[in-house]
């Protein structure tokens, strides 16, 4: 686990000092809702170190809350290196059996998202109590839901 980039959203001091952070326009923040970690996105994910950053600091997360919701209402703008790492994201959680849902994508974000297909492969909700909810609602990971309660898939 990285704890620099843990410490970086969560504010809390780093057990490794970091080296001087380049400047970025993602800012993420973390706040903690029970067993559900809420990382909050403002800015850009744009091509270079900030989505590649998001992803990193998910997978630090998710190796300690295992639920997660990325809070999206604050992201001003996505390219396809952004939208990339959201499905790299999603994948990769998908694939290790944690919970991680998308919320209050802005209506430009949301339309992209639309566009791109991507809003049937993601869980994207409209407010982040929805996603919250959802997250926290997933059976414990490992488990597995039986087929009937599974969704359907939308390809």
């Amino acid at each position: 686990m990285n704890r620099e980039n843990v410490a970086a959203v969560s504010g809390l001091p780093a057990v490794v000092s970091a080296q001087k952070a380049p400047s970025r326009t993602l800012k993420l923040e973390l706040r903690l809702h029970g067993d559900v970690a809420i990382l909050r996105c403002r800015g850009r994910l744009v091509y270079r170190e900030e989505s590649a950053e998001l992803t990193t600091i998910v997978g630090d997360l998710l190796g300690l809350t295992r639920r997660l919701v990325v809070d999206l209402a604050g992201v001003e703008r996505v390219d396809s290196a952004g939208l990339g790492e959201l499905v790299m994201l999603h994948m990769w959680a998908d694939g290790m059996g944690y919970a991680v849902a998308f919320a209050s994508p802005n209506t430009r974000v949301r339309e992209l998202l639309d566009l791109t297909n991507l809003t049937s492969m993601l869980d994207v909700y409209e407010t982040l109590e929805e996603a919250a909810h959802a997250v926290a609602e997933e059976p414990a990971p490992g488990l597995q839901m039986p087929v009937s309660h599974r969704q359907a898939s939308h390809f």
